[in-house]
């Protein structure tokens, strides 16, 4: 399933088949009222301290002639969130201490645990996206065999993936408080709630 993402992702890069412009993807992005949660940190799954998980349902509409995968990468990018990847979400528990990450969900369904072992189970759908601020714990609890997600990251981070454990949990805790904001809300872009619910704190 996901190496044929991969071969379809190449396709449609040098065709350009398949694929909207930016002006269209940004024109299938749905107003939506954003939910937010903290996690508390369980010793083992930082979390984020300051800044809050944002789930936007149904905020980008895909239905018609264009790949779904397509749409997130382009509006991702188009807000300036790169290093776009298509693949599904690991099924142990897993967090980013150095970046934030947006998800996008391109195809099918899934049922995914946020905040570690004491976090919260949501239940998401194609067009739903979510916002994971640095050190959220993600894990994949089931998932239809169609899923396709869209992950991509801010400029101003950089990749590297924990898992749930207390050996790399106080390391953790240094790197998340230095992960810069981002600029652009990965949907909304400068008017999203991300660079108003995050500049709060």
């Amino acid at each position: 399933m996901y190496a044929a993402e991969t071969v379809k992702r190449a396709l449609e890069r040098i065709t350009g088949l398949a694929r909207p412009t930016r002006e269209e993807a940004r024109g299938r992005v749905r107003p939506r009222k954003p939910r937010t949660r903290w996690f508390q940190d369980d010793g083992r799954v930082p979390n984020n301290p300051r800044l809050p998980f944002v789930h936007y349902r149904g905020a980008v509409a895909l239905t018609g002639g264009v790949d779904p995968a397509a749409v997130f990468e382009v509006l991702f990018a188009a807000n300036g969130w790169r290093g776009s990847w298509r693949n599904g979400i690991y099924d142990y528990v897993h967090y980013h201490p150095r970046t934030h990450e947006v998800l996008g969900i391109a195809r099918g369904k899934a049922r995914v645990r946020f905040g570690g072992a004491k976090g919260m189970r949501v239940e998401l759908k194609a067009g739903d996206v979510v916002v994971l601020p640095a050190g959220t714990g993600h894990q994949a609890i089931s998932a239809s065999k169609d899923l396709v997600v869209v992950g991509a990251y801010p400029p101003r981070g950089k990749y590297e993936e924990f898992e749930a454990s207390q050996k790399e949990h106080d390391r953790a805790i240094r790197m998340i408080g230095k992960v810069p904001l981002p600029r652009n809300d990965p949907v909304y872009g400068p008017k999203g709630a991300i660079t108003k619910a995050w500049r709060r704190r």
